[in-house]
């Protein structure tokens, strides 16, 4: 027999449209089938279960993950502007604490300057501030904001804490220089309380690092001045007012010639801390004029 020879376009098998039909059908028993019974119940609950369920574990944790993460952005952002809004209530309260402290202290500065206008009030005195003062640890020499226009002069005596500071050395229009007692080339007639002897304090900006300045030519013959004693400016100085506190003697030393003492004496000001002083408008020269 010859073989068939199959002719160019010649359709084989099943129809296009039947092979659609059965496929319907298939689909609709299966479908029957699926919803009727539980046949596929079974594999189908093994494949979501290997493999669904681990997914949505994944998706799961990833999703609880990053909205972990999100909630700590978010706490951070929250505790990063509280803490921006501590630091600037500390700054704010810090600065308000200094300037309390700074009141606090300028009022401790004026009540002693109250006291001490009172405690020689007999004299006649104008506040000052102090305004610039030379190198070094303490106020041996330093600028007021008073001069001559508010009626500053030379040689006027001037007064701090609980004491005698100095004198006026130099005098423009509205400033005015203050040598101190402790200054190296500062010598004040003074006398103690207690005696009534003279002697002649004099500045030392050395010793004035162990707290003391110096005395001397004390002539003390019936041994009754004492260690503590008071020290006070005396009626024959011819710069200063008598009657000023200069300070406390600290210690006695009997001299060579064995006829005077020399020592140490605490000043009455804390020539380390001086902001404001009293000027008394006062002059000695005029004083003991008739």
């Amino acid at each position: 027999m010859s073989p068939v020879v199959k002719r160019k376009g010649e359709r084989t098998g099943i129809p296009v449209k039947y092979l659609l039909f059965l496929l319907t059908i298939l689909c609709c028993v299966l479908m029957m089938i699926t919803f009727g019974t539980s046949v596929f119940n079974k594999p189908l609950n093994t494949v979501i279960g290997y493999v669904v369920v681990p997914f949505q574990k994944g998706i799961h944790c990833a999703g609880q993950w990053m909205s972990d993460k999100a909630d700590e952005l978010v706490a951070i952002r929250d505790l990063l502007d509280e803490n921006a809004k501590l630091k600037e209530m500390v700054a704010q309260l810090t600065e308000e604490n200094v300037i309390l402290q700074q009141n606090r202290y300028e009022l401790n500065q004026l009540r002693e300057l109250v006291e001490l206008d009172q405690q020689y009030d007999s004299y006649e005195k104008i506040g000052a501030r102090i305004i610039a003062r030379d190198a070094g640890n303490w106020y041996a020499s330093f600028l007021i904001d008073k001069g001559s226009e508010e009626g500053i002069k030379e040689d006027m005596n001037v007064l701090a804490g609980g004491g005698l500071v100095g004198r006026v050395s130099q005098v423009g229009p509205n400033w005015s220089r203050v040598t101190s007692i402790i200054s190296d080339n500062s010598n004040v007639s003074g006398m103690t309380i207690s005696t009534n002897d003279n002697l002649i304090v004099s500045g030392s900006l050395k010793s004035m690092n162990d707290g003391v300045i110096l005395f001397g030519q004390l002539v003390d013959s019936q041994n009754k001045v004492e260690e503590g004693d008071k020290v006070v400016t005396s009626n024959i100085s011819d710069k200063y007012l008598p009657n000023i506190l200069i300070g406390y003697i600290s210690k006695i030393n009997l001299d060579n010639n064995n006829l005077t003492k020399s020592g140490y004496l605490v000043p009455a000001v804390d020539f380390e801390h001086i902001n404001e002083v009293l000027v008394i408008t006062q002059q000695k020269q005029a004083v003991e004029e008739p």
